[in-house]
């Protein structure tokens, strides 16, 4: 078992070359599994990717493309791209002011448990924003991390979509840090109806360092899953 992981900050970064570097890494633990049957020595890798995109919707296999709220015109008016995806989960915004994070994991090196996985990468990013003194939760049945869970104030801060095959995983989460909500007025977030989004400038009422925010999420990434970064 392999609990180290490579850490690569990518910093601004197209979605789909994002992608599509995701889904090369994605491939190449898959291979070296497969090559694995017959020789047991072979060590999987896992990779932690950080980025921040330019402003895209993204729409999960199983979401609605009418949650969103903008036509191909619109969409090029705001200077934001569209793309249909292979990760769970609906619709969602990325854009800069937010921490985007994929683990391209192998988690037969860690556990085989998807849900305690979605678990861990939400308590990630709960135990981060408690540094802030920001107390969030989890939404029972709605992946993520939200405020004031069972209110008429219930918003969510960080939104989280994941595939997995033969216990690999690639996507994530996107956690606002200093994003422009303006943008998630043109969907249906998650396909959730009736429930805002924050971010943590918001909430805070002043911008946040997300370089620190970074740090503090790779401190409880590492603990949570007993790994190593490098």
């Amino acid at each position: 078992m392999n609990k180290k992981i490579q850490l690569f900050d990518l910093g601004n970064k197209d979605y789909k070359d994002t992608w599509d570097y995701q889904e090369e890494l994605f491939q190449k633990i898959v291979d070296l599994k497969i090559q694995k049957r017959e020789n047991p020595e072979i060590i999987t890798p896992n990779y932690f990717l950080y980025v921040e995109h330019p402003h895209v919707y993204t729409l999960g296999k199983s979401g609605d493309f009418s949650n969103l709220l903008l036509s191909e015109k619109q969409l090029e008016e705001k200077g934001a791209t569209f793309y249909k995806i292979n990760r769970g989960g609906d619709i969602t915004y990325h854009g800069p002011g937010q921490i985007v994070g994929y683990p391209i994991l192998d988690l037969e090196n860690f556990f085989t448990d998807i849900h305690k996985y979605l678990r861990l990468l939400e308590e990630a990013i709960i135990l981060t924003l408690a540094e802030y003194s920001l107390k969030t939760e989890r939404s029972p049945g709605e992946t993520g991390v939200w405020f004031d869970v069972g209110t008429p104030f219930a918003r969510k801060i960080c939104a989280m979509g994941v595939r997995a095959s033969r216990w690999v995983t690639m996507h994530g989460f996107a956690l606002n840090v200093n994003a422009d909500l303006g943008y998630f007025d043109n969907i249906i977030p998650c396909g959730i109806r009736g429930k805002a989004v924050t971010s943590m400038h918001v909430e805070l009422g002043a911008s946040v360092d997300e370089e620190e925010v970074k740090q503090k999420i790779l401190k409880h990434f590492q603990n949570l899953f007993e790994a190593e970064l490098i």
